[in-house]
């Protein structure tokens, strides 16, 4: 599914599109008799679109939203301004049938316009947002298990031509199914970002205006009552661009990195940001909102403004995307109620079991470190190693992220920004996604007290990995009453190879005596 399934109901002219046409001009358009109904998709997004008050401030004068009502339900959706006098409100039905609906509005010539949509199946492709499963997993809405095998591109969504271009690219070749980026600008070298989240101020702080100046390094003003519709449509579209390539956006909203000082703009402009790009993007499925990335190096924040922001957050989002937030030294409290799941900077996976019981919800080590060849020592993991702690997170039952730093002769970017995937860990980590995928399995457990790391369903599938272990010998104590198929599994060659017959019980194997090897058993 991709951009084309947004269907948009304006002032005149009712857009109807499938997911399935070559291109965005192949939508139908036409214009509707009074009454007519517009069709979305079940999971798809339907957009309403209202022409309003264009003076004063209407970020801040004008509040505009939505009820959507489907039989006895109703679900309330927060519009947003997107300039020029243009409104919109954006709802994704998670249920086929008709809904109506009726637009709020503190404005007259917003409020009480009403309309209604037929949802109709989702087509093939489409299976719904992703939530947690299965205590400590994942799965699609229509029961499908998902496995976050994703990478990090920072700045994808701001980055511009011909980056953008180029990543896409990257992901669909590589098979990554997740990425990670940020929704604020970064500093990109000698780039610049594609626009600013904010409108720019007068050079000159005007008494009572509530404006930013970061104190030297951009030395630019932002009026931050002012969002800038420019820079989150590119955004979005990245976002669009991969919901059509089927990967997940797991969408950073604040970070310590920025050049502008938008990481301490204060308490109300905080939650005017929030609150405005969740009602952007949370319609789109494939959204997940990550708090901050290294959020304990926001000095500006306190404990009570991250709470507060995961709060706004899930009170805003109609859909309850999946939540996280993300350190640097300081591990956040994981159990709190409104993280969906952990996202840590570790790659002790052998302490996954003690934060898997303490936390009882999934955890991504979203930053186990960076394939590259740069000097720090965070950045210049090897392919091999990159690949081995794949394999560590997922016997420990958890879930890794990758990442780049690849030094570049070009002028690319090199800080796991965006751009082309120079490294060689990553088709050996989406053919460990697609060992799980073709298992079956909802998800992986650990093996209580291994002797060598393994994890799988009981009585129906286990994964051995012997890490740096030469094994060229080894009892597997397989359950008495069940019988298994065996496949040898060389991560690095990423070949499987299947050992005729069956085994059951205690069984003793002849092994390759090669390190970072695995071994799988299936029920037979």
């Amino acid at each position: 599914m991709d951009r084309r399934e947004v269907m948009k109901l304006g002032a005149g002219a009712l857009m109807t599109g499938m997911a399935t046409a070559a291109s965005a001009t192949e939508r139908a358009e036409r214009r509707p008799a009074a009454g007519d109904t517009a069709t979305v998709e079940q999971w798809g997004v339907f957009e309403a679109e209202y022409k309003g008050p264009a003076s004063g401030n209407p970020f801040v004068d004008v509040s505009f939203g939505a009820r959507f009502t489907f039989e006895h339900r109703t679900v309330e959706v927060a519009g947003f301004y997107d300039g020029d006098g243009v409104y919109k409100v954006r709802f994704s039905p998670d249920t086929a049938g008709r809904w109506t609906y009726e637009t709020t509005s503190n404005a007259k010539e917003l409020t009480g316009r009403t309309g209604t949509l037929e949802c109709v199946a989702a087509k093939a492709g489409n299976r719904g947002p992703v939530g947690t499963a299965h205590q400590f997993h994942f799965e699609y809405a229509d029961g499908t298990p998902y496995f976050p095998f994703g990478t990090t591109c920072y700045s994808y969504g701001f980055i511009g031509a011909p980056y953008d271009a180029t990543t896409l690219a990257a992901l669909k070749r590589v098979g990554f199914n997740k990425v990670r980026m940020c929704l604020l600008p970064k500093p990109l070298g000698q780039r610049k970002p594609v626009a600013m989240p904010f409108v720019r101020a007068a050079g000159t702080r005007q008494e009572g205006a509530e404006t930013l100046e970061d104190g030297g390094a951009s030395k630019e003003h932002f009026d931050l009552a002012r969002l800038n519709p420019e820079y989150f449509r590119h955004v979005e579209q990245r976002v669009q661009d991969l919901l059509a390539a089927d990967i997940q956006a797991d969408v950073i909203l604040f970070h310590p990195y920025d050049a502008w000082g938008f990481k301490a703009m204060g308490e109300e402009a905080d939650d005017r940001y929030l609150r405005y790009a969740v009602a952007r993007l949370s319609a789109y499925r494939n959204v997940w909102w990550s708090i901050a990335n290294e959020y304990d190096l926001v000095k500006s924040k306190t404990m009570k403004d991250w709470d507060r922001f995961f709060r706004i957050v899930q009170e805003s989002d109609p859909y309850s995307r999946l939540r996280s937030i993300h350190h640097s030294r300081v591990v956040y409290d994981h159990a709190k109620p409104w993280c969906t799941h952990a996202s840590l900077q570790e790659y002790d996976f052998e302490k996954s079991p003690a934060r898997l019981a303490a936390w009882n919800k999934p955890i991504v080590y979203d930053e186990i470190q960076y394939e590259g060849n740069i000097a720090r020592r965070w950045g210049n993991l090897s392919a091999e190693e990159m690949t081995h702690r794949f394999w560590r997170a997922i016997v420990a039952g958890v879930y890794a992220t990758h990442g780049e730093t690849y030094m570049t002769q070009d002028g690319g970017p090199v800080w796991s920004d965006a751009g082309e995937l120079r490294g060689t860990s990553g088709e050996r980590i989406t053919f460990l996604r697609k060992l799980l995928e073709r298992t079956g399995t909802t998800g992986l457990m650990a093996a209580e007290n291994p002797y060598y790391a393994n994890a799988g369903n009981a009585g129906r599938l286990y994964l051995y990995y012997f890490d740096y272990h030469c094994v060229g010998e080894y009892e597997f104590p397989l359950p008495e009453k069940e019988t298994f198929k065996m496949t040898w599994i060389d991560p690095w060659a990423m070949t499987t190879t299947a050992v005729p017959g069956t085994l059951s019980g205690k069984s003793k194997v002849t092994l390759t005596g090669k390190p970072y090897m695995a071994v799988l058993f299936e029920k037979a």
